[in-house]
């Protein structure tokens, strides 16, 4: 390379690390990437899913992401070390987060500002995912598709926070919890346990 202003060009060692949300192979094919460049740097290619479907990545993102939102904020006047509430955790254990790991750190870290002492309510976990859930223009109805969506998994998410939340109004009760979700009994609601693998599959209180 030549740098600017310079007469003379020199050799350098460097790694590029891209990211996109596009198939490549397939803008290739369309015309719309040029396949020169798709070469040179598509040597590893790494194909993360969405966040919606690491469900067993999401406690130790939220816990990383915490943690990094702490040590940036220790500098900052009348700074107070955040942890999060049961109910604001699984506020946000809940969520489909479309705008992925993004997403989940501008969330924490809105309400890491707005929670007034040092503990993150679930109030305000509330307040923070109501500014991008309004109306159908919610994680739900307005999941964007194309790349890594699937509209089964995208199912299994609302059907597993629903059993989850009869069974625990319930308190582990299944006629009662199969009564709240107008399913028509007992062993219909652990159908239903057993097809998503919701966490209350396991409760035996009939």
């Amino acid at each position: 390379m030549t740098r600017l202003g310079a007469s003379k060009s020199r050799k350098n060692d460097v790694r590029i690390v891209a990211a996109t949300n596009r198939v490549l192979p397939e803008e290739v094919r369309a015309g719309r990437f040029r396949e020169d460049v798709f070469h040179r740097i598509a040597v590893g290619i790494l194909a993360l899913p969405p966040l919606r479907a690491r469900e067993g990545d999401l406690n130790l993102l939220i816990d990383a992401l915490l943690a990094q939102i702490n040590r940036e904020a220790t500098s900052q006047p009348g700074f107070k070390h955040k942890t999060l509430s049961v109910g604001a955790r699984n506020l946000l254990l809940r969520r489909a987060w479309p705008g992925n790991v993004r997403e989940l750190h501008n969330a924490l870290l809105r309400a890491s500002i707005w929670a007034p002492g040092e503990e993150i309510a679930t109030e305000d976990v509330d307040e923070v995912l109501s500014l991008t859930t309004t109306g159908t223009d919610d994680a739900i109805l307005g999941a964007a598709i194309g790349e890594g969506f699937s509209l089964p998994d995208l199912m299994a998410d609302v059907a597993r926070h629903y059993l989850d939340r009869a069974m625990e109004q319930s308190r582990g009760n299944k006629t009662e919890a199969a009564k709240l979700l107008g399913l028509g009994s007992y062993q219909t609601l652990t159908n239903w346990l057993l097809k998503y693998q919701s966490k209350k599959a396991g409760t035996d209180g009939a």
